[in-house]
This record gives structure tokens, C-alpha cells and sequence, in this order.
């Protein structure tokens, strides 16, 4: 609404009725043919408006689908409930004793071993070797060239915006994508302003060269002409029409 985007114009850009529309717009997800529908509803109408499909996405997920089975299941350590089934079997107090005395020795072992080594480390040193130390030139590394990022390609746009301004008496018929007739055949006097509008596609007449044309935020100048002009406006070009396409509106 705040885009000025009619409903069926979205339908006919989307391929998506317009009843499953307007189901997204009110949450009302029961209308829809089920949640992989809903989510694939939601990517594209995203994409139309200009919005993030995924975090839309992730927001109906955590709002609305269900947790499986396997996800509702508490966590709990494994082998739980048989380890306190299996009551833990003694070990007897010889095995115990032993043990300790095995590890003393072992120890005093060790010790003497450990002196020994020393005393004869002391008697004899080896002398230090010398080992010749290796440089590697700065030119000798790899050098990679750094890539420079392309960049990003902008976004054709889907809308074009269009405002009317009278420079002096002129009559102005407007035809807008989604059957809509902003301007229905109306004069207009100097100064007086229609728009701006917005759609994929307009078609206009004009009685006289007496106006000014804001197409996307840049001015246009209409020709001089005797019996009217017509043009045919979308988001990348403004085209001229011949007299038998120029739209026809109800009012003269």
C-alpha cells in the first residue's frame, strides 16, 4: 500500500492468485494448499516487493510449523538408566594393596635410574654443533597477484515512477499495469500536478505538448505536436506510440 502496488498487478507479475495473496498478507495460512505452498508463496511475493525471503521464511517456521518427534524428545545422557540399572562391581582391597606397592617401586626405580644419567651427563659434555643457518630471499617467495572483486551488478528495477506536470491547458489520459486508470481523461491547467505514480508499465496520452514529464526522478520534455502524442513508459525505456495504441479513457 505505502508503494502504491495494486493487488492484481502483483498477481499478474507473481502468477499468484490474488486469494493467496491476500491469505499471506492476513496470516491466514488455513486458506492456503499447505506450509510448502506457504513458503514458496512467500519467497516470490518477497522478491516483488523487494523484501528478504528468508528471514520471512524462518519467521513462519518458528511462528507455525510443528517440531518433529525427534526434536520434542528430552535430552538426556545416554545410557542413562541402564548405567544405574548395573550396579558397579568392588574391587577387592588385595588388588588395591598391591597395586600401591607396584607403583612405590616403580618410583624408586625411576629415581635411581634418573640419577645415574646425570652423574654421567656431568663427566662428558658434548660439544655444541653449529648447524649454518638458512635465509630465504624475499624474492624467492610466491607471490600470488591479489584478485580484484567485480562488482556487483545492480538490480533492475521493476517499477517505474511517473509525474504529470501542466505547463499550460492539457488533457491527460494515464493507463497503469493491472487494468488501473490513475488519470481518466482529464484538462488540466498550468501548474497543476498528478502523481507521482508507480507501476511496471503505463501508457499515456496527451492532448497537446503543454506538460512535463517526470519519468524516475528525471524531467522530460514533451514535442511540440498538433493533434497529441502518446507514450508507453517502463522501468528501462520511454517509448513513443502511434495514435492507434495511445490508451482510451471513459471521460473526454
Amino acid at each position: 500500500m505505502r508503494a502504491r502496488i495494486d493487488i492484481s498487478e502483483i498477481e499478474t507479475e507473481t502468477k499468484i492468485r490474488a486469494k493467496y495473496l491476500r491469505a499471506l498478507e492476513n496470516e491466514e495460512w488455513d486458506l492456503l494448499p499447505g506450509p510448502t505452498y506457504v513458503k514458496s508463496f512467500l519467497r516470490t511475493y518477497a522478491d516483488a516487493l523487494g523484501l528478504d525471503g528468508k528471514l520471512l521464511i524462518e519467521e513462519y517456521k518458528l511462528r507455525h510449523e510443528r517440531l518433529s518427534d525427534v526434536e520434542l524428545q528430552p535430552i538426556a545422557p545416554l545410557g542413562q538408566r541402564e548405567r544405574r540399572r548395573r550396579p558397579r562391581a568392588a574391587v577387592p582391597r588385595g588388588w588395591l594393596v598391591a597395586l600401591v606397592v607396584v607403583g612405590l617401586l616403580v618410583g624408586l626405580w625411576v629415581i635411581g635410574n634418573r640419577n645415574n644419567n646425570d652423574g654421567a651427563s656431568q663427566g662428558s659434555t658434548p660439544p655444541p654443533v653449529s648447524t649454518p643457518s638458512t635465509s630465504t630471499s624475499s624474492s624467492s617467495k610466491a607471490t600470488t597477484p591479489s584478485k580484484k572483486k567485480k562488482p556487483k551488478k545492480k538490480a533492475k528495477p521493476k517499477f517505474a515512477t511517473l509525474q504529470i506536470v501542466a505547463t499550460g491547458q492539457v488533457y491527460v489520459c494515464l493507463k497503469a499495469a493491472g487494468k488501473r486508470t490513475p488519470v481518466p481523461g482529464i484538462v488540466l491547467t498550468g501548474g497543476a500536478r498528478q502523481g507521482p505514480y508507480k507501476s511496471s508499465r503505463f501508457r499515456l496520452q496527451l492532448g497537446t505538448s503543454e506538460a512535463r514529464l517526470i519519468v524516475n526522478g528525471k524531467s522530460r520534455t514533451v514535442p511540440s505536436v498538433a493533434n497529441g502524442i502518446g507514450y508507453e513508459i517502463t522501468p528501462r525505456k520511454v517509448r513513443r506510440l502511434p495514435s492507434a495504441q495511445w490508451p482510451r479513457c471513459p471521460t473526454a
